[in-house]
């Protein structure tokens, strides 16, 4: 490309990148008054209000419905009273005290706030490996926070960040924010980068390696230097610790195929280290014999999970290890034409459709996770759509979602119920979710931590 080409580019990515040239500091505060003013000028649904997290403020939500998640039935009418940022009663019919603000939202069904237990909020649509190189993290800082917005805009209160993708502990930033109720965006646990070996699964390993492009996880090649790379990821902030099991996924012929990147005895090693600090291990794990060496190991979840053998399937149910199956990642890579090279496709996703099944008959606990950065954040609840196509009935989902995404971010017990003691991460869908799934997708009304976000 010539200077002439290049002074252009860079004027048109100004052009289009009106933080370009301020502070990350400028860039951030920008973001946010541009957030709000969209919020409070634009006349739309969405908005911010109510109870400060811990002040004592009352609420009472009304609707036609509530669900029951552990039961699997709606309860109506549907209330909930909320006090500050927990919820002190829900059922057909709660307390009001005098004076409370009663929130009508007529015909609606109420739930707990969804959770997406496989997202990537540093990543958009587009080639995910270029985006580490031509992007800056401030700059994909910045798209991260929109991400979460998008996020919890349609119903997702909750989320388990698998990745920066080579953003490093960029992602305990953005956790923080929120937690301080400086941006909007769900509860999060993170993991910084993952971890893969060299020359593994996302290590620029299309590129030309005297160009030295970095790699977007971080490195470990045996037991020692996981230990190492996880101590060093908790110190940065890591919530729990992601690790590449396999990669790349391959189908030839109809055959799948991915080979493993540790042994079962160096994931031991890093489940050890884990199970001291108090935290666990995720792996990204397409298949065989990656997916035992990782069931045997004791890890949370194996996600993706294209491919899994009965012994394999034997060990989660009796560990009760989670499959996380990503359906709504696989479906858009089937659809894009730039992503082909990657080897997903229809035939891909009818495999993995298959041995869901076969998963499902063998009892193997499920999580709901979307995998959603690469396609667009806030279309995810596309994922249980998926899982009730392919064979699991709609209230099993909502379990899954709900109560097992619960135990897997380890917020058991606070999130993923509507009950006395757990937080007040509360939505609204329109009908009924267990007789149709896609309601899901047009959440009308959020509330996190006792604060409505959207009405």
């Amino acid at each position: 490309m010539g200077r002439t080409a290049r002074k252009a580019t860079a004027k048109a990515k100004a052009d289009s990148w009106p933080f370009e040239a301020a502070s990350i500091w400028c860039m951030i505060q920008r973001a946010l008054f541009f957030f709000v003013a969209v919020m409070v000028l634009g006349g739309g649904a969405l908005f911010a209000q109510g109870p400060a997290a811990g002040s004592d403020k009352v609420v009472v939500l009304h609707a036609a419905h509530l669900l029951d998640v552990a039961q699997g039935k709606l309860v109506s009418p549907g209330e909930v009273l909320v006090r500050g940022n927990r919820i002190a009663e829900a059922g057909a019919s709660v307390t009001h005290p005098a004076g409370v603000e009663v929130v009508d939202l007529g015909a609606a069904t109420l739930m707990p706030g969804l959770i997406d237990a496989h997202t990537h909020l540093f990543l958009h649509p587009g080639a995910e490996d270029l985006q580490t190189i031509i992007e800056s993290v401030p700059e994909r800082t910045i798209l991260a926070e929109l991400a979460a917005r998008d996020d919890l805009m349609a119903g997702y209160t909750a989320e388990r960040d698998m990745g920066t993708e080579g953003a490093g502990n960029a992602d305990a930033a953005v956790r923080n924010a929120i937690d301080k109720g400086l941006i909007p965006g769900p509860r999060m646990r993170v993991s910084n980068n993952a971890i893969s070996i060299l020359g593994g699964h996302e290590d620029a390993i299309h590129y030309n390696p005297a160009a030295h492009v970095p790699s977007n996880a971080d490195y470990a090649n045996n037991a020692t230097e996981l230990v190492e790379t996880i101590r060093r990821q908790l110190k940065e902030g890591a919530d729990f610790i992601k690790i590449y099991e396999t990669g790349t996924d391959r189908q030839v012929d109809g055959k799948f195929s991915t080979p493993y990147q540790y042994t079962e005895a160096e994931l031991e090693a890093a489940v050890t280290e884990t199970k001291r600090m108090g935290t666990r291990v995720g792996v990204h794990c397409g298949g065989e014999p990656g997916a035992l060496y990782a069931a045997k190991a004791g890890v949370a979840s194996i996600d993706h999970a294209f491919q899994l053998s009965d012994e394999t399937m034997r060990i989660m149910r009796e560990k009760q290890i989670y499959a996380v199956p990503t359906f709504a990642i696989l479906e858009y890579f089937a659809k894009t034409s730039d992503t082909a090279g990657l080897g997903w496709g229809d035939a891909l996703l009818s495999y993995h459709a298959a041995e869901f099944k076969k998963q499902l008959a063998a009892g193997v606990p499920m999580a709901v996770g979307s995998d959603v950065g690469p396609f667009p954040h806030g279309t995810q609840a596309r994922e249980m759509e998926l899982m009730v196509k392919y064979g699991m009935p709609p209230a099993e989902v909502l379990k899954a979602d709900l109560i097992h995404g619960a135990r897997l971010l380890d917020w058991e017990g606070k999130i993923g119920e509507l009950k006395p003691g757990y937080f007040a991460d509360v939505i609204a869908v329109p009908g009924n979710p267990l007789e149709d799934i896609s309601v899901l997708k047009s959440v009308k009304f959020v509330m996190k931590d006792g604060v409505v976000y959207k009405k």
